[in-house]
């Protein structure tokens, strides 16, 4: 049996996509830049490199026969924006030029929502149009890039297929996501407010299994939209109050005001090096509710998420047994 290589191990979405194909027994292999960091995988075959070099990645994906590409330098800010686009860019690229070479019978890439387009009115889809001029930030700019990398050799007739999760949440949110992160401030009680907006909340555990079903039944060069539910910031922090039993914030903050706060914020994290508080991107994200529908995924993989509130649910209690709050 080949092994998967899978990149992302140590990450959110990685370490629960590579759980996965350990459960199924498959030879696993994992591309790292820090052994130390891989936990709770037993059985993985651990591969110390770096995206961004083409030796370390060309020597990862030899023999393997399928490559799962979740690993993404996920950040609403940054000091070096280049260097998010070196390993989300161009690490990408590394990858599928090393995976077309070894002969990889198949390629999975993490993409995300922000890729998706938004329309004014309704549910996002696969076939919304978006463009690069309207992804904001560094990060969402180096992913949209990165997908546009792996259509390309799709399109060449290398075997891609793509996947865009929403907003996971579960447990093993080591970092934690900025997702997750929001969960955190709830739990310390350190959220005045909040905004009118919106996410799509999935479980990651139903994330990592669209992972496995996209590369047993996903179609080459499609993207395939891996989402649970559409809710508002207001009903997801509700939903955390009943489930850890605390008071939900009622203050809705006005966008000028979060703007102005992200702004200042980010000023400030410019000067001392600090992740800020409120990432300017971050707010500016946030003006949009980030809502779509998974009807491809569901139709063409057999994709069924359970209900946000398990997730959020399991979350939640990682976090308060691992010391986050």
């Amino acid at each position: 049996m080949k092994p998967t290589l899978i990149t992302g191990a140590t990450g959110f979405v990685g370490w629960h996509v590579a759980r996965k194909l350990l459960e199924r027994g498959q030879r696993v292999r994992a591309l790292v830049r820090d052994r130390a960091r891989v936990r709770e995988l037993n059985g993985i075959e651990v591969v110390a490199g770096d995206l961004r070099n083409p030796e370390s990645v060309a020597e990862a994906v030899s023999g393997c026969g399928v490559v799962f590409h979740v690993a993404a330098d996920y950040k609403l800010w940054t000091r070096e924006p280049r260097e998010m686009f070196r390993s989300n860019v161009d690490g990408t690229r590394n990858l599928l030029h090393a995976a077309q070479n070894a002969g990889v019978e198949r390629f999975v890439y993490t993409s995300t929502v922000g890729c998706i387009g938004m329309p004014p009115e309704g549910l996002g889809d696969e076939d919304t149009p978006a463009r690069l001029e309207e992804m904001t930030g560094p990060y969402k700019r180096s992913k949209f890039l990165a997908e546009r990398v792996a259509l390309e050799f799709a399109g060449d007739g290398f075997p891609v297929v793509i996947v865009n999760p929403t907003a996971p949440v579960g447990d093993h949110d080591v970092k934690p996501t900025p997702t997750g992160k929001i969960l955190v401030d709830f739990l310390r009680g350190t959220m005045p407010g909040f905004l009118d907006t919106g996410l799509n909340i999935v479980d990651v555990a139903d994330v990592a299994e669209g992972h496995l079903r996209a590369c047993d039944q996903g179609r080459t060069g499609e993207r395939y939209i891996l989402g649970g539910e559409n809710m508002t910031l207001e009903q997801i922090l509700g939903t955390l109050a009943r489930i850890a039993g605390k008071k939900a914030p009622t203050l809705r903050i006005p966008y000028a005001v979060a703007y102005a706060a992200g702004l200042a914020s980010t000023a400030w994290a410019g000067v001392t090096g600090a992740q800020p508080l409120a990432p300017l991107d971050g707010v500016r994200m946030a003006r949009k509710k980030m809502w779509v529908r998974h009807d491809k995924a569901a139709r063409e993989l057999g994709y069924e998420p359970g209900p946000a509130a398990g997730a959020l649910e399991r979350a939640v209690e990682w976090f308060r047994m691992n010391g986050y709050c």
